[in-house]
Parts: C-alpha cells; structure tokens; sequence
C-alpha cells in the first residue's frame, strides 16, 4: 500500500506538478502540518514500503530477524495510525491483522502441533 503512495509521488514530480495543487484539491490527513507537507509524507512512505518488503523477504527466508523487522513496522504502523486519519483507519486494520498473524505463527504452537502454554 505504501509502494503505491511512493510511486504516486515519483509521478507527480515527473510531472512538475506543485505540492500547492494537491494539497488544496485534497483533504487526506486531519493533521494541518501532515497536509501541508504531502509530498514529503508521500515520499516517507517508500521507506516503510521498502522495509515492509524487507521484513517480507526475511519471513519468507524464515529468518528471525525478518520477524522482528516486521513486528517493529506494525507496531510503529499501528501507533501512527491515529496521526493519519482517515487513511489511518485501513493502515491500521491491515497492519493489526498482519500482527496477530505473525504472533499466532510464532507463538502458537510447538513444533509437534501442540499449543504454547503461557507458563
């Protein structure tokens, strides 16, 4: 989702259009300083798209440090959801799904199918 968000904005400065054109045809963020700064929280977002794929590629290699990775991004996901309303709301919907799925895959059961006890 973020991937897309980075792509727009390689678009619109290929294109020379103005921050000023968006952001007043477009009401995305609550947040006035979010806003006003469009391009650049666009641009942001390929750094979380670029990790986001990093943790992906680790998962899949079934490495640890790719569990991290992606538990860190969803946490991080999930506490700035609510600067980013409205767009927030599906972030944070996709990201608190991906999160419990990486703790059930994780902690949820032992090797021979038994669940993990707590103690």
């Amino acid at each position: 989702m973020e991937g897309l968000v980075f792509i727009g904005v390689v678009v619109l400065l290929a294109l020379q259009i103005p921050p000023a054109s968006i952001v007043e045809n477009a009401e995305v963020f609550a947040l006035p300083y979010l806003q006003d700064n469009l391009y650049l929280m666009m641009a942001m977002s390929g750094v979380f798209a670029a990790l986001r794929v990093l943790g992906a590629v680790g998962l899949l290699r079934n490495r640890l440090w790719g569990l991290a990775l992606s538990l860190i991004n969803c946490i991080v996901t999930l506490a700035l959801m609510i600067f980013l309303l409205p767009a927030g709301i599906l972030d944070g919907v996709l990201s608190g799904t991906a999160l419990v799925l990486l703790l059930i895959a994780r902690f949820g059961h032992t090797p021979d199918g038994q669940p993990r006890k707590i103690f």
